[in-house]
């Protein structure tokens, strides 16, 4: 029998849920062993259910073509299969809360990539390599669902993996004003180019609801734990402009910021290769070796060539420079579906493991 965890993903037919099944198709802990999806899904083998959707430039794992999909509505059913679940699944925002809730009633931990909980106050919202001890709010969480192992916690937007570890990174030089453009792949919103033809040599200067998230989940991100909930940072203050261009994978941003303590260049550049967190200090399965790297060239980073830094789980910086209004600008690259969806929510589940919020049932 096998040792590993016994693992279920909801919304499994998506893009994301699809993503989840590729990145787990051979890990060390986890196994995916139950799909649930919605109830036109439900009865299906997975390779039926997905048919020619599969996104994924690899082929669909052998493992999990004969899985029976299941209903994702029949949350004791499912839970009773697995000892936890990744959530990826398209509903509305009340709708995601209610279904993660009554998972986590079940007593099953659910480690979500939705963004319906990020903001609710005891639901932790994880990068693991900046604030891992925010798990420490999911004690009050159980208080409150009344349960003893089930739980919710959450990653965030895909948009600020490409700034907000390179912000926390300087955080001894204090930076506090930051303006930020990300130019974001179509995978972002599930699609490729097949699906959305309209986006061929096209741009569209408006994403909804991505330029709130974009400034105020880093914030929440670099808050502390106090009194049960989860108390956002005041600074640094964030405005941004989020963009949808013609990139199937990869998430760009152009940063501009102001530090209160003026660092060199070297300086900047020395913090963001030297930059470890626990993930690295663990030897977390996805973590990748080197979180942060930082290219010379004025061409990098760029999409075709740095995307897949770390298995799509590192971050590309380069272009530092000073500024003639704020102190330096920089460009960043984050995979938008691996670091910035199911392989931040697989580490961020890797971390509960290491630190025993999820277990065996």
């Amino acid at each position: 029998m096998s040792e590993k965890l016994k693992v279920g993903i909801l919304g499994g037919t998506g893009m994301v849920g699809q993503r989840f099944i590729s990145l787990l198709e051979e890990h060390p802990w986890f196994e995916v062993t139950t799909i649930a999806a919605s109830p036109r899904s439900a009865g299906k083998t997975y390779e039926e259910a997905v048919g020619d959707r599969w996104k994924m430039t690899t082929p669909m794992p052998e493992k999990v073509k004969k899985i029976v999909v299941m209903n994702v509505n029949e949350v004791e059913k499912v839970a009773g299969e697995v000892d936890f679940v990744f959530s990826a699944v398209d509903m509305t925002k009340d709708e995601i809360r209610a279904i993660e809730e009554a998972y986590a009633k079940t007593e099953t931990p659910v480690v979500s990539n939705n963004s319906a909980h990020r903001w609710t106050p005891d639901v932790p919202m994880i990068i693991p390599e900046i604030n891992p001890e925010h798990t420490d709010v999911i004690a009050f969480q159980k208080k409150r669902l009344g349960t003893e192992r089930g739980f919710v916690a959450v990653k965030p937007n895909c948009s600020i993996q490409s700034y907000a570890p390179v912000l926390y990174a300087w955080r001894e030089f204090e930076p506090y004003e930051v303006i930020a453009t990300t130019y974001q792949a179509i995978s972002g919103a599930g699609k490729t180019f097949k699906d959305w033809p309209e986006m061929v040599e096209n741009i569209i200067p408006y994403i909804g609801g991505e330029e709130e998230k974009s400034e105020q989940e880093p914030l929440r991100i670099y808050g502390e734990v106090k009194d049960g909930v989860i108390e956002k940072a005041a600074e640094p203050k964030i405005s941004c402009q989020c963009i949808r261009v013609p990139v199937l994978n990869g998430h760009t941003a152009a940063v501009f910021v102001k530090f209160r303590k003026q660092p060199t260049k070297e300086q900047l550049i020395d913090r963001l290769v030297s930059f470890k967190g626990l993930p690295q200090e663990l030897e977390l399965p996805s973590a990748p070796k080197q979180f942060i790297q930082y290219l010379e060239d004025d061409n990098r980073p760029q999409v075709q060539l740095d995307v897949d830094f770390e298995k799509g789980m590192g971050i590309s910086i380069g272009r530092i420079r000073e500024d003639s209004i704020y102190d330096y600008k920089f460009v960043g690259l984050s995979h938008n579906t691996v670091r910035g969806a199911a392989g931040g929510a697989v580490l961020c589940a890797e971390l509960l493991k290491a630190k025993g919020f999820i277990t065996k049932k």
